[in-house]
């Protein structure tokens, strides 16, 4: 099973990181990647940084495991979890996929604040603000219970804590003071993750 996380990890970053990238380009001229930033020990920095670690977690777990150098947790491998780990990346990666696609030209991997796009609310967009970051996570839930050793789950608690931090601290701030009101009363209606949880509190 180690074989399979490691060939969909690489499925997910072609598809959502490579393609899109390529296709941004293609019709923007820009690959739409804008990095992280924030000064070293910052909660910005933190939240890139978190962020990237992460991700290299993802692909070394499975890596690791294939050498021998890293065992399974016994209380998560089973096929069963296993199988089902098969459903959630590759829910992970279609969802990935269309809610890129819904933001368009939108589609961003960071934040310049000296740029200011269409703020997307449609769609997936009116279930939930994050509907990439949700996908991602489920993405990477599936590649844990794949590959369910100690490496797996600690980048899945490490990407999750980085994409709190990278909304709340970089994210949010950003569309407040680019879109006003109108993300204000967005936020007020949808929720952060997953429908209904995290909307903004009506001011007062």
């Amino acid at each position: 099973m180690a074989v399979a996380a490691l060939v969909v990890y690489l499925v997910f970053i072609a598809a959502g990181l490579g393609w899109k990238s390529y296709r941004q380009w293609r019709a923007t001229g820009s690959t739409g990647v804008r990095g992280f930033h924030g000064r070293p020990g910052s909660r910005e920095w933190f939240a890139g940084v978190g962020f990237i670690a992460a991700i290299i977690a993802a692909l070394f777990a499975p890596i690791l495991q294939l050498a021998g150098l890293i065992a399974p947790l016994p209380a998560l491998d089973h096929q069963s979890l296993q199988v089902a780990g098969i459903a959630l990346a590759a829910t992970g990666i279609v969802a990935t996929v269309g809610a890129q696609q819904t933001m368009g030209e939108s589609w961003r991997v960071g934040v310049d604040t000296r740029e200011t796009t269409t703020l997307v609310s449609s769609g997936v967009f009116g279930w939930v603000r994050n509907p990439i970051f949700t996908a991602m996570l489920t993405f990477a839930a599936g590649s844990v219970l794949m590959t369910p050793n100690l490496l797996a789950l600690s980048g899945f608690v490490l990407l999750a804590a980085s994409i709190e931090l990278q909304v709340r601290v970089v994210e949010e701030p950003y569309l407040l003071a680019a879109h006003g009101k109108t993300y204000r009363d967005y936020g007020s209606r949808v929720g952060r993750f997953l429908p209904g949880i995290g909307r903004f509190r009506a001011p007062g």
